[in-house]
């Protein structure tokens, strides 16, 4: 699902106060750890991953591997920290996705 600019200002707006969920250290990327952003985003649809000091990956190599390797939207990279969104298949998990349609 492509994202326009009210789309991405809504879910950043509903993000304001939300804490980093996941983290990237020195251990890097791999398919489990993707698996699990995965899972928390299918009840969630909406976390924020922070990147620690001590990792050797940038923002941008793990936007490309979230992209790459799923169907992920990245909403919003500031800093050290992306945001992501994926709408849920289950509808009591919809929080974001229906307000997101209808935008």
């Amino acid at each position: 699902m492509k994202l326009r600019g009210k789309q991405k200002r809504y879910l950043r707006s509903q993000a304001n106060r939300m804490k980093p969920l996941f983290s990237v250290g020195k251990n890097g990327l791999n398919e489990t750890w993707l698996e699990q952003v995965l899972d928390a985003l299918h009840r969630r649809e909406l976390i924020k991953v922070n990147i620690q000091q001590n990792s050797d990956l940038e923002v941008s190599d793990v936007q490309e591997y979230i992209e790459a390797n799923s169907n992920i939207n990245v909403v919003q990279t500031i800093g050290k920290t992306l945001l992501l969104f994926l709408p849920a298949s289950k509808e009591k998990f919809q929080i974001y996705s229906v307000e997101v349609r209808n935008i």
